[in-house]
């Protein structure tokens, strides 16, 4: 799940007791060894495509089709650099905080999200950018900058009003017998590609 920001920056100071687990702080929506799946066979329909066995679970509200992972949080090793797409989808959906699923700091400004700096290699960065990162509460987001290697390389403390726009994905083409997966992009709700 993508979402489209309009945004203030700045670089905020950082300074809190973060959520500590067995493995140490393991963000809510990281993924575990312990939820490996098999993946479905994709197939194509008459709208774009499908799983074999596809379940009313399987398609978001506006018709994307999303990986099959159990959510058993906790089992196996934390994979820091994987996002649990269901735990992803419900930290988007309801501007949770990505690390603790506590409501994601909000001001008149915005909603509070932690992003790469890229201000050197995009103009205008980050306005109308897609964001498929959930936002942040502060007490997190100071923890995270210490402890994020991602975010040790330079990050940015954006405010934005969102809107979820859509999702980042595998797009498929037609393929025999099954469609292939082609490239990894973003696509919005109100793109037939959705499907």
């Amino acid at each position: 799940m993508a979402s489209q920001v309009e945004a203030s920056v700045s670089n905020s100071g950082v300074g809190l007791l973060p959520m500590v687990g067995r493995s140490g702080v393991v963000p809510y929506i990281a993924a575990w060894s312990g939820e490996q799946a098999l993946p479905p066979r994709v197939i194509a329909d008459q709208f774009g495509i499908a799983f074999a066995d596809e379940t009313l679970m399987d398609r978001d509200h506006r018709g994307a089709l999303w990986t099959r992972t159990p959510s058993r949080p906790g089992h196996g090793r934390p994979e820091f650099a994987k996002v649990h797409p269901l735990r992803q989808r419900r930290a988007m959906r309801q501007l949770l905080c990505q690390v603790c699923t506590r409501p994601a700091d909000r001001t008149e400004q915005g909603v509070l999200w932690l992003l790469r700096d890229h201000r050197e290699d995009w103009p205008d960065w980050p306005e109308n950018m897609a964001n498929t990162y959930p936002p942040v509460c502060l007490p997190c987001a100071r923890a995270s900058v210490r402890l994020c290697p991602a975010l040790r390389r330079g990050y940015v403390a954006v405010r934005a009003h969102s809107v979820v726009c859509g999702v980042y994905g595998l797009l498929h083409r037609a393929g025999r017998p099954f469609p292939i997966a082609v490239e990894e992009v973003t696509v919005a709700y109100d793109d037939p590609a959705i499907r």
